[in-house]
């Protein structure tokens, strides 16, 4: 993607089944697990790369031994710190207890982070947060073991306010208003809740103190504290956590707004946020794998039972599309087709706006996400081809001769490497006009690719602000000359902010809002653009479920070839000698590409929460206050 979009965020959980020499034994160390989910971590980093954390558990230790580890890190690498960190340890104790090094049980009591529970994290440092304190796993501590609570997850709440308000009605006092904290309170709450049920219980059956705590290990229902945490939760999540004791859960939003896999055979159970990490680390087919239906969880038990249970009533499927479309791996089989075939169903308008030369088109694509989707326009533009060439063919008949033959058959789509993307440039100069030569020169372009007045067609895989695309990437395309310049973007027009994750809050930032507050301006409209945002302002005490979302009639009066088209008059920079005209995917295409991920609320206003129209309406609001401020 040529716009930077930060997206949170990545986890990984792994629960070894056997006893740690069994791994010793069979893979040659007792840190498989560590092995694992620092490739686990690596396998992901795709989806962040500002801080990562990892966390650990181990099973039946004795009071005074440390039983839980973590350690997160916010540096320029933070998965190599990270693992960095563990090894340093690792290797000085094995260095100062050398006899430590074929005794298991001495290293699992003496070595910290190896454990059978382990959960990783990484994420970007979204709205400025990019501390260490934002990093997770976040850990709430107390003496008792099963009252202990890790938690790490991919997720954003709408509704942080009234989460913190519940948490203050049931006595608490929260550190901080922020949707991390008030989740792991939330769950903690009901945790302590159930481990003091649990107790007065196994109390009046006659056992003592000491004698309960393993009994409140074996009777925790962990799918029952789920139920009655998540209860409120509106907001798209997948959450893992880690109890003190060892039981281990992992669970998704009704929607299935966020991504969640597993996979489980007599040695490992694991759960991550994509499916191709899980494949390629375990080494097992993409059958094995299987996807968290929503409103499940994952809930795997001390003593090593695996179950999928049901905690909220799923909702109509909206899994994200944007993950399909850019944040998630490539490699996944279901994504690789998806993306082939987003390009493909775009070539038709790309067609048009080359009036089907295209004998005089290049075409290429932006590194270097939208390579796949660059793959599946080129080969609808092969059969395009293949179907003109059996129709020459077939009209020359039988007395075809062989050059003609040749002269048909030769005509291929012409294909180039045009976009280059140079290592990151340090904008370190103050000066704006400074600042922007060096912007203009990320990309760079292979001379000679694109003959004089040729068409060149450009595949990038969404375009949401434009920025890179003014300043940078067209201004480099027209010192070849192209007649005329095609940039496609594999996703439809980018119109609404996301609350449930990716980091595209303010409308004000959206090339598609300008683009349409322009054609207002044009049409004389602007009166509607008032009146949209005095109906927003009745909406604000309104209750969630019942509010609409009226920032869809700000973009209702036009089309969508009519915004694209003012699109690309902004985007179009001052001197550009080519023709510029953008090209984005319609709804129905991407529906089409992506059936199981319809969740497209960024490009129709159809939020799969109702908190996500509470969300948009004050976005706007916060555009015509002229408030530089996230609307959630």
């Amino acid at each position: 993607m040529s716009d930077a979009i930060k997206h949170e965020c990545g986890i990984s959980l792994i629960r070894l089944l056997k006893p740690l020499e069994y791994y010793k034994e069979k893979y040659g160390t007792a840190f498989y697990g560590v092995n694992k989910m620092y490739l686990m971590m690596e396998k992901q980093h795709n989806r962040g790369q500002d801080g990562a954390g990892f966390a650990s558990i181990k099973l039946d230790m004795h009071p005074g031994e440390r039983y839980m580890s973590r350690v997160r890190s916010a540096q320029q690498q933070p998965i190599q710190d990270i693992f960095d960190q563990i090894n340093a340890r690792i290797n000085s104790v094995l260095a100062e207890n050398p006899e430590y090094e074929n005794d298991v049980a001495m290293q699992k009591r003496h070595i910290p982070y190896i454990g059978e529970l382990l959960m990783g994290h990484v994420r970007y440092g979204t709205f400025g947060k990019n501390s260490i304190e934002s990093v997770h796993p976040f850990l709430r501590q107390n003496n008792w073991m099963h009252r202990n609570l890790i938690v790490a997850g991919n997720f954003n709440m709408t509704n942080v306010d009234e989460l913190f308000g519940n948490l203050v009605e049931l006595g608490q006092h929260p550190k901080e208003l922020a949707d991390t904290v008030t989740v792991m309170e939330k769950i903690g709450h009901f945790l302590d809740d159930a481990v003091a049920k649990l107790y007065k219980q196994i109390k009046k059956e006659g056992y003592n103190k000491r004698a309960a705590s393993p009994l409140i290990a074996e009777r925790l229902n962990v799918g029952k504290i789920l139920r009655k945490a998540s209860k409120n939760w509106d907001g798209g999540y997948t959450i893992g956590g880690l109890l003190g004791h060892g039981d281990a859960f992992v669970i998704r939003d009704p929607a299935g707004i966020r991504p969640a896999y597993y996979y489980q055979d007599d040695e490992v159970a694991v759960v991550a946020s994509e499916r191709p990490a899980i494949q390629t680390v375990f080494n097992v087919k993409y059958e094995d794998v299987k996807e968290l239906d929503p409103g499940h969880a994952v809930i795997i038990k001390k003593d090593g039972s695996f179950a999928v249970k049901q905690i909220q009533e799923p909702t109509e499927r909206k899994a994200c599309s944007f993950e399909r479309i850019y944040f998630s791996r490539g490699s996944d089989k279901e994504i690789y087709q998806e993306r082939k075939m987003l390009g493909k169903l775009v070539f038709p308008q790309i067609l048009k706006s080359i009036d089907n030369d295209l004998e005089n088109t290049v075409f290429s694509y932006i590194p270097n996400t939208a390579e796949t989707s660059f793959f599946g326009m080129v080969k609808e533009a092969q059969n395009y081809l293949n179907n003109k060439k059996e129709e020459q063919i077939f009209e020359l008949g039988p007395n075809i001769t062989r050059e003609q033959l040749h002269k048909i058959l030769d005509v291929r789509p012409r294909i180039e490497k045009v976009a280059i993307k140079d290592a990151k440039l340090r904008t370190f100069i103050t000066q704006d006009s400074s600042r922007d030569d060096l912007v203009t020169h990320v990309y760079d372009v292979s001379y000679g690719s694109v003959k004089q007045n040729d068409n060149l067609v450009i595949i990038d895989d969404s375009i949401v602000r434009g920025t890179t695309l003014k300043r940078s990437i067209l201004k480099i395309l027209d010192r070849l000359s192209p007649k005329k310049i095609i940039v496609v973007s594999s996703a439809p027009q980018i119109r609404y902010p996301d609350c449930y994750g990716i980091d595209m809050a303010k409308l004000e930032d959206f090339v598609a809002f300008k683009a349409t507050k322009v054609l207002h301006e044009e049409a004389g409209t602007t009166d509607k653009i008032k009146e949209i945002y005095e109906k927003c302002l009745t909406q604000t005490e309104t209750k969630d479920k019942d509010v609409i979302n009226y920032v869809k009639e700000f973009y209702a009066p036009f089309t969508a070839q009519q915004i694209s088209k003012k699109i690309a008059e902004i985007l179009s920079p001052e001197g550009i000698k080519a023709e510029v005209d953008i090209i984005y995917q319609s709804i129905e295409s991407l529906h089409e590409a992506c059936p199981k991920n319809l969740g497209d609320w960024y490009f129709t206003g159809n939020y799969p929460t109702p908190g996500g129209n509470r969300v948009v309406n004050r976005a706007f609001i916060n555009f015509f206050e002229g408030k530089n401020q996230r609307a959630y």
